[in-house]
């Protein structure tokens, strides 16, 4: 019975790990160079000749005709324009984004950064707890667009409030 139960943890065990490899196999990278920055949290990284558009997963920069949009634009060109970056993916969204992480040439990770600048909102669909301590970090310290007395998550904005009651 006891020898039962400790086959059952090895392979539950050994299945645990499987999982994991795999999980990290599955991610996918790009590296190349950023050639150009649609907003704070669009880019597209050139890769042999190929351009690649990435959607910065986990979070959602100001519109640019929104307060704060030209500036999470302008923090965005400052780390990673004309540098070499590495974009980590596992998927692309409906409109063939690549949804990554963007690491910076001196190892930073775009996302977290704009996060703890101020300038970007956690996605409300991602429940990442490094995400929400970085964005309520950035909240409490009345950083970036948390100045503002009543700011707009973009996608309130892309559907036309304009105003928070």
């Amino acid at each position: 019975m006891k020898n039962d139960y400790k086959r059952l943890l090895a392979k539950i065990l050994v299945l645990a790990v499987s999982l994991f490899v795999g999980s990290l196999l599955y991610s996918k990278s790009i590296k190349g160079e950023v050639v150009s920055i649609q907003d704070g949290d669009t880019i597209t990284v050139l890769k042999a000749k190929k351009q690649y558009r990435i959607r910065l997963d986990g979070i959602d920069c100001p519109e640019k005709n929104q307060a704060f949009g030209n500036v999470a634009r302008k923090f965005t060109s400052d780390l990673v324009f004309r540098k070499t970056v590495k974009v980590k993916y596992e998927k692309r969204d409906r409109y063939g984004r690549y949804l990554g992480t963007v690491i910076t040439p001196g190892g930073k990770n775009l996302n977290h950064e704009l996060l703890k600048a101020g300038l970007a909102w956690q996605y409300k669909y991602n429940k990442s707890p490094v995400l929400r301590s970085l964005e309520a970090k950035a909240r409490r310290q009345r950083k970036g667009l948390w100045s503002d007395a009543k700011p707009i998550a973009p996608w309130d904005f892309r559907r036309g409030v304009r105003e928070k009651p």
